[in-house]
């Protein structure tokens, strides 16, 4: 546990300032007549006040009450200071240093008091001020109506013409789509098997129908 304990040098310094500031408030207030456990309360008492103007001064830095009462607490403690280093006979005391420490409680009660009850006051911002009048917004015409332009309408796409299938001659007879389909097969078998399309009388001898519907056939199918 007290590995953990960190020593800052700034805590020592502020220990030792008040542990001798104490002692020199002490050996004041005994050389000004408070003796006994009156002249251990003095430097307590200045102690106090300096926390409770400091207190006030970080909530409300254009406090003047505050700072009044700081500067005080800071006087008191840095005059017995320099009273104490040999520039004031501590046996000898004069009259008006005796009647600072005897009035010192009352002071420093009244201080504190009112560091602690008076309320900060509340700082408002300020608002700007405008001498020139709010612009007023643009009128709107609510009558005019601003329409679109219609959109142009698109131009007509011609229809694309598939190529009729061929007509059987006049005076040919009519092929059904079954034999026809037929035909058909047997051609695109034969000139996928050789590489060439099949002759007309090939056909012809590979269904066995008569010349002209063989021709009629074979005519659909564009054969030689």
């Amino acid at each position: 546990m007290l590995r953990s304990i960190r020593i800052d040098a700034v805590l020592v310094q502020a220990v030792i300032a008040g542990a001798l500031s104490f002692a020199h408030l002490h050996d004041l207030a005994e050389a000004a007549g408070q003796t006994g456990w009156k002249a251990w309360a003095y430097p307590v008492s200045v102690d106090l006040l300096l926390v409770a103007a400091w207190s006030r001064l970080r909530t409300a830095r254009r406090d003047r009450s505050a700072w009044t009462w700081f500067v005080i607490a800071l006087f008191a403690s840095l005059g017995a200071n320099i009273a104490t280093a040999g520039l004031l006979d501590l046996h000898h005391v004069p009259d008006w240093l005796r009647i600072l420490v005897a009035g010192w409680p009352a002071l420093a009660f009244l201080g504190g008091t009112l560091l602690v009850h008076t309320p900060a006051a509340k700082s408002t911002p300020a608002q700007p001020v405008d001498d020139e009048p709010p612009a007023t917004p643009p009128e709107v015409d609510v009558t005019r109506t601003d329409t679109p332009a219609p959109a142009p309408a698109p131009a007509p796409v011609a229809p694309e013409l598939t190529p009729a299938p061929p007509q059987p001659a006049p005076g040919t007879p009519t092929v059904p789509a079954a034999l026809l389909d037929h035909a058909r097969k047997i051609a695109d078998a034969h000139q996928a098997s050789t590489g060439a399309p099949m002759p007309a009388d090939a056909l012809s001898a590979r269904l066995g129908l008569p010349a002209p519907m063989t021709n009629a056939i074979a005519a659909q199918l564009q054969l030689t």
